[in-house]
């Protein structure tokens, strides 16, 4: 079961990736049609739609979750995603070979526990966001050259092939995707779920294991927060439709290596990935205005110094670490993320994660996946030391924000093709990076919080 290619298009490497997820650049095609019977394709409509190059599915994922402990308050919420994704391929349709068509329309709905109950930067749930009705991708691409050249245009997300980690594509909780301090710092969080951008990416690949990739976006999904714009960007760009073309660009370049795919080779496979972007906007001090003025000095002109430009480098390899010698399809992948920012402009600057998951663990349950995953990120020097100057100069004791971290453990049991149930547990150390929790009175932080939840997928 599961897809022959890994998250975000470049070979599989990660023999534990799971079958369903809510990453945007896991690639799927397990689906309960067959498992209808007659009733899995009334009237041979999907049938005659594929034979001539239009395929669809729809996805549903409900996850109910809950913090048993910590957080700004205890609370239990129900979210659910239902994704209806469209691709044409226009070689059948229309004799033009090579170009194909894609998008992708949510309808979001129910709660957010991060939003409304813990409190911490690395969101709990990859689908958490506000209800809401959206166009997400919505592109054209035209391959060359033996599909060895590729360019995409239209409205794109960066995280469906940029900084991808295969095996990480199991997990629940967000950071595991898109990488949490790019999220933080990029402004309104970047083209990533739920919002993508107007942008340009082209891919080349000369060989089966070395594929290079760049992307130019709007920098803004939402634009920037003026007068009395709600500072929320889902709500600044509420369907997704916003199309802006006029905020500086973000640029992502990204190579990936994949070694040991051949058949016969002698070690297990893995992929090695090194990428860099830049932001062409501009960037507040964490810390200084414009005369090197602490911000929480009295003296202080309150407007803080503004940074040319943002950037930033992150590095991953996705390995493969044992097969079952009675079935290869079975075993266990790692994988290892670090990425950086620069600490005067970027809130958390440093950001690293972990895990491990294994297909098969169990005997009778080839196709469930277990994992186990440790997200790190830093709040920068500079952000703590306007936390140490906002002390001195007030007087008041208040927490000093360090860091934030996630552990999580899930299991992922598949029912059938398309269908899986999925508890997860995550503890989240200190929210907010060591914030203050704004519904206790003596200003203690937000208490590290214990959350448990269940996911269950359907895909037609």
């Amino acid at each position: 079961m599961g897809s022959p290619r890994g998250a975000g298009g470049d070979p599989q490497t990660s023999v534990a990736q799971s079958v369903t997820s809510s990453r945007p650049s896991a690639n799927l095609d397990t689906s309960i049609e067959d498992q209808l019977g007659p009733y899995g394709d009334p009237f041979g409509f999907r049938a005659f739609l594929k034979a001539r190059g239009v395929t669809y599915s729809l996805t549903y994922i409900g996850e109910s979750l809950g913090n048993v402990s910590g957080g700004f308050r205890q609370r239990g919420i129900y979210e659910g995603l239902l994704d209806l994704e469209i691709d044409v391929d226009l070689g059948p349709l229309l004799g033009w070979n090579g170009a194909a068509l894609h998008t992708n329309l949510f309808q979001i709905h129910g709660a957010g526990l991060s939003h409304g109950a813990v409190g911490n930067l690395i969101t709990i749930s990859g689908i958490e966001a506000l209800p809401s009705s959206r166009v997400y991708e919505l592109w054209f691409e035209q391959k060359f050259f033996g599909d060895r050249f590729g360019l995409k245009f239209g409205q794109i997300a960066a995280d469906t092939e940029f900084a991808v980690t295969q095996t990480g594509t199991v997990f629940v909780n967000s950071t595991f995707g898109w990488p949490n301090n790019m999220a933080v710092v990029i402004p309104s969080g970047g083209p990533i779920y739920p919002l993508a951008v107007p942008g340009v990416r082209a891919k080349y690949v000369p060989n089966a294991n070395l594929s290079f990739q760049v992307g130019l976006f709007d920098g803004d999904p939402a634009g920037p927060v003026r007068g009395g714009a709600d500072p929320d960007p889902q709500r600044r760009n509420r369907t997704g439709t916003n199309f802006r073309t006029s905020d500086p660009i973000l640029v992502i370049a990204e190579a990936s290596y994949a070694y040991n795919i051949e058949p016969g080779s002698t070690g297990e496979a893995g992929t090695v990935t090194l990428g860099g972007w830049y932001h062409f906007g501009r960037f507040d001090s964490l810390r200084f205005d414009g005369a090197g003025t602490s911000l929480a000095a009295p003296s202080s002109t309150g407007i803080a110094r503004r940074f040319r430009g943002q950037a930033g480098l992150y590095g991953l390899i996705d390995q493969t670490v044992y097969r079952e010698p009675d079935d290869p399809n079975d075993g266990a992948s790692v994988f290892l993320r670090v990425s950086g920012s620069p600490s005067d402009r970027s809130l958390v600057d440093v950001y690293a994660d972990v895990g491990i998951a294994y297909k098969g663990l169990l005997p009778g349950r080839s196709d469930d996946t277990v994992g186990l995953a440790f997200g790190y990120a830093r709040i920068s020097p500079q952000a703590r030391g306007l936390d140490t100057d906002t002390i001195l100069a007030t007087g008041l004791a208040m927490p000093r924000r360090s860091s934030e971290a996630v552990l999580e453990a899930t299991y992922q049991a598949v029912l059938g093709p398309g269908v899986t149930l999925q508890p997860d547990f995550q503890y989240v150390f200190r929210p907010g990076g060591g914030i203050p929790n704004p519904r206790d009175a003596g200003g203690a932080r937000i208490r590290n919080a214990a959350v448990f939840g269940l996911r269950g997928t359907i895909r037609y």
